[in-house]
């Protein structure tokens, strides 16, 4: 009996990779629908946390710029007081308790150039309540005399500031002393070192106002002279 060929044989060989085939193509088929889509829905995801994090930063800015202004109007004078009339009774309470509150030992010089050399006596104080500190004052080429006060008496003063020169030359100055107890000062004019600054001496003299009133302080500037 003579053989024919198998053909079902080669048949069954090809169905296998036909299918493969198919596969591939279905599987390219489906990613290529599929990738679009993917990218479509992500888009807006990321556009969503762009704009999210622009507008956060946005209010950072804002906020930032906000404090910034607060802080410059704080700085400005009278920024932190709405009310004048508190404000000028805050300042006169402040006066009131520096006028009081000086410590003990606490020179009536304080303030005074480091360019100025000063020649003083001793800080002195009445039982009445005048204090007065007197020096004579050398800057440069120039001399006067200056005596440093405070009046806490309760009522107005007088007191004649005298610098002493060398040959017999002397300098006077009237001032009148306020009644607030508030530190003071009063100078006779400067004039042309004479010789040494040495040679200079300064007294300040203190009454009760008007022309007959007791004398209650005499400061000098060398030693302190009984009244």
């Amino acid at each position: 009996m003579p053989s024919f060929p198998r053909l079902s044989t080669g048949l069954e060989q090809g169905r296998p990779h036909s299918r493969l085939r198919l596969l591939g193509l279905l599987a390219v088929v489906v990613l290529t629908v599929l990738l679009p889509l993917a990218g479509a829905s992500a888009g807006p995801v990321g556009d969503t946390a762009a704009e999210d994090s622009l507008n956060s930063g946005e209010r950072s800015a804002g906020n930032a710029g906000s404090t910034s202004a607060t802080d410059e109007v704080d700085d400005k004078p009278g920024a932190g007081t709405s009310d004048p009339a508190a404000a000028s009774a805050s300042d006169t309470a402040g006066k009131a308790r520096r006028s009081h509150e000086r410590a003990p030992g606490t020179s009536l010089l304080a303030g005074l150039g480091v360019a100025t050399k000063a020649r003083c006596g001793p800080e002195l104080a009445s039982p009445d309540g005048i204090e007065a500190q007197t020096c004579v004052l050398t800057q440069g080429r120039d001399t006067w005399a200056r005596t440093f006060y405070r009046n806490a008496t309760g009522g107005p003063l007088s007191s004649v500031l005298t610098l002493m020169a060398p040959g017999n030359h002397t300098v006077q100055m009237h001032c009148a002393v306020g009644a607030q107890d508030e530190p003071g000062t009063c100078d006779t004019p400067r004039e042309r070192t004479s010789g040494e600054a040495s040679d200079y001496s300064a007294v300040a003299e203190f009454a009760g106002a008007g022309d007959a009133g007791p004398l209650l302080l005499r400061s000098g500037s060398n030693a302190p002279t009984p009244a």
